[in-house]
């Protein structure tokens, strides 16, 4: 798969098969779409090409762009992209100048000269340009003009994608990962580097990888103990992870550690990536160490239960 940036460099297949979306989480609804559109495409000769925009258009129209959470990264949606067989990613800058764009514009620039496209896949209430003007009636209208065809997705199909977007959310946001992973298909994650800490964890006998999240607006779980997998150096592990402030020892910051099981290496500034399996406990403010101590062996034990 290939991603293009912006509108610059791209060599035009003879059959474009192209949708438009965020995809954010590429969950099991936004599956089912891929699945029509490389269908289409590999019965065609063509190639499937997804246009998304970047940033995030909330965090360049809405006064509150720190209240937006997203399920994945950039980088992470490629590479669930790349797995599902699609083809492109057209990556559209989205700035305050190009919204100002009208959809009459948007469709012969960018999906007629730009894309060529031929297949168009498109929900019922996909609105795009200026004061979102466009919409699958607009798209229907100019179709002929333009040679290319439009199929709608089913109204159903995207109020199941709208209602799974909004569950997973609410979901993790509850620390129920495991109805989440059944919505996504997979297990929900987060990918950060390892940093130095406070070291609190090796003192009392659960040394802690502390992992630092570039991208602010990823959606974390609920505060927490969860069973996890880790991936580091290709290398896939077991273990468990804390989000949240450490309340026993009185922490002001809210932080990520995984313990790891049969694991002590030095894995300092390399990058880690937590699978979410089951929360174990809500966090917990306990009146000494040693109650903290005795708490940690459960989990662990519980862990290894569940992740065995």
């Amino acid at each position: 798969m290939k991603v293009i940036e912006g509108l610059g460099q791209f060599e035009q297949p003879d059959f474009s098969v192209v949708t438009i979306g965020t995809f954010d989480g590429v969950h099991i609804g936004h599956q089912t779409i891929l699945d029509q559109l490389t269908h289409v495409a590999e019965e065609n000769n063509g190639k499937s090409i997804l246009i998304t925009f970047w940033p995030h258009p909330r965090f360049v129209l809405s006064g509150d762009s720190g209240a937006l959470k997203l399920l994945s990264t950039f980088d992470e949606k490629t590479e669930l992209l790349a797995a599902l067989g699609l083809d492109y990613i057209i990556k559209i800058p989205f700035t305050p100048e190009f919204s100002n764009l009208s959809a009459a514009d948007f469709i012969k620039r960018i999906l007629v000269n730009f894309i060529k496209t031929k297949h168009l896949f498109i929900g019922y209430d996909h609105h795009f340009g200026n004061n979102r003007e466009g919409d699958i009636h607009f798209l229907k209208k100019l179709a002929t003009i333009y040679d290319y065809q439009v199929e709608e997705i089913p109204r159903q199909d995207i109020d199941d994608i709208g209602v799974s977007s909004t569950k997973i959310r609410d979901y993790l946001l509850n620390g129920e990962v495991q109805l989440a992973n059944v919505l996504l298909g997979r297990s929900y994650s987060i990918e950060g580097k390892v940093v130095h800490g406070d070291k609190l964890g090796r003192v009392i006998g659960y040394p802690t990888a502390n992992i630092e999240i570039e991208e602010g607006y990823k959606l974390l779980p609920a505060d927490g103990v969860y069973a996890v997998h880790v991936i580091v150096r290709d290398e896939r592990l077991r273990g468990m992870c804390n989000i949240g402030f450490k309340p026993t020892f009185e922490g002001e910051k809210r932080t990520i550690e995984v313990h790891l099981f049969q694991f002590d290496e030095d894995i300092y500034d390399l990058p880690l990536k937590i699978e979410f399996v089951q929360l174990l406990r809500k966090e917990m403010k306990f009146h000494s160490v040693d109650e903290l101590k005795s708490q940690l062996n459960m989990d662990k034990q519980n862990a290894i239960n569940i992740l065995s």
